[in-house]
């Protein structure tokens, strides 16, 4: 039990710059999951890309791919089992196409994967392409966790600009959305960062726990929104972690003062 109370869950934001070496990810992640664990962290949620990160994008991505039971899941649920935590984190997934790789987010417990995402709306904007390294995820059924009461759902950094993906996620149950990202800095783009975050929260009344790059590529501000839209804990631009408590019955209390949700008139029907 914490000040608190016994009902609520502390949910960590982690916010780094992950490199082009697997084994320096790793030892920060180790540094950051010590570090929310010791403020009472029950779940902590890396940025996409975690595992391996290039920019510009080169053929040693498809180089550094591994597979769901390959040595960076493994690791991860090591530091999940010692620090009695559950960890979410961007991979960079072997593909069946030769040419690409995925976009994957793992969920991990102390015994392993118990939650899979592959990015669905790969970043073809603002100059970039995505789809020429990423191979696109395939439209299957949500996959969400339970942690202390709470369902989690997973989506990844240009979803967000896809409020679809959100009413797919709280179709599922989910009370909180994990996204990790790497949210390319330029010309407003803080500025979509901080109203997508917001916006996915308010709509769905549901927590969301976004983690970001920080500068000089990421905008940083990795953040962790209530279902009123409240921001009730932030990182600005360093590498660090926040930490806040998330309550099933917020949720519960949000939805019946706006049940949204419960008054729509249309749902989500997914196309190739």
């Amino acid at each position: 039990m914490t000040a608190h109370g016994s009902d609520t869950t502390a949910v960590a934001v982690a916010q780094f710059a992950p490199a082009a070496d697997r084994s320096a990810n790793l030892v920060a992640i180790e540094q950051l999951v010590v570090a929310a664990s010791r403020r009472g962290a029950a779940l902590v949620v890396f940025p996409e890309y975690s595992s391996y990160f290039v920019d510009p994008f080169d053929d040693s991505l498809r180089a550094h791919a591994e597979e769901l039971d390959g040595p960076f899941v493994h690791a991860l649920t090591a530091l999940a089992a010692e620090h009695g935590v559950h960890i979410v984190a961007g991979l960079v997934e072997s593909a069946a196409d030769d040419r690409r790789v995925r976009n994957t987010v793992v969920a991990i417990a102390a015994d392993g994967i118990v939650a899979t995402y592959r990015k669905l709306h790969l970043y073809d904007a603002f100059g970039q392409r995505e789809s020429d390294w990423v191979e696109p995820g395939e439209l299957a059924d949500t996959e969400t966790f339970e942690l202390n009461g709470l369902r989690f759902g997973l989506m990844t950094c240009y979803d967000l600009r896809f409020p679809e993906v959100g009413r797919m996620l709280a179709d599922a149950g989910a009370d909180a959305f994990l996204v990790p990202a790497e949210w390319v800095r330029g010309p407003l783009k803080e500025h979509h960062w901080r109203t997508l975050v917001h916006a996915r929260a308010i709509e769905n009344t549901v927590y969301v726990v976004a983690a970001d790059h920080p500068p000089p590529l990421g905008v940083g501000n990795s953040m962790i929104v209530d279902p009123q839209g409240v921001e009730i804990a932030a990182i600005g631009t360093s590498t660090d972690v926040a930490v806040a408590h998330l309550d099933r019955s917020a949720v519960e209390r949000v939805r019946r003062v706006n049940p949204a949700l419960r008054l729509r008139r249309m749902g989500v029907v997914p196309r190739a």
